[in-house]
């Protein structure tokens, strides 16, 4: 198994965070049953004031090729290219194996 693990920051000029913060979770979520080898997904949008990111994706894969074909995979495209990419300005990934 892999997991891969995303932190990302808002830009600031968003009007409704929660809004921005709730579509980018339906919408990555919602890739569970349709992207090949992703076995469980799941957007934290709710940090604690320690905070020093808005929200974090949890994911993971059956292996790494699963993951190499998640990043290309139309429908998971769609959602970053939609959802997730116009709204952010920072991004940290890190993938391990479990």
């Amino acid at each position: 198994m892999v997991k891969h693990v995303i932190v990302w920051t808002l830009k600031e000029d968003i009007e409704d965070v929660a809004q921005v913060k709730a579509g980018i979770k339906e919408g990555l979520e919602g890739l569970k049953g349709v992207v090949p080898g992703l076995v469980d997904i799941e957007v934290k949008i709710e940090g604690l004031a320690s905070s020093n990111a808005d929200l974090m994706l949890d994911s993971t894969f059956e292996n790494e090729d699963a993951l190499k074909g998640y990043a290309v995979h139309p429908a998971h495209v769609k959602v970053a290219d939609e959802k997730v990419r116009p709204y952010t300005k920072i991004r940290s990934c890190f993938d391990y194996e479990v």
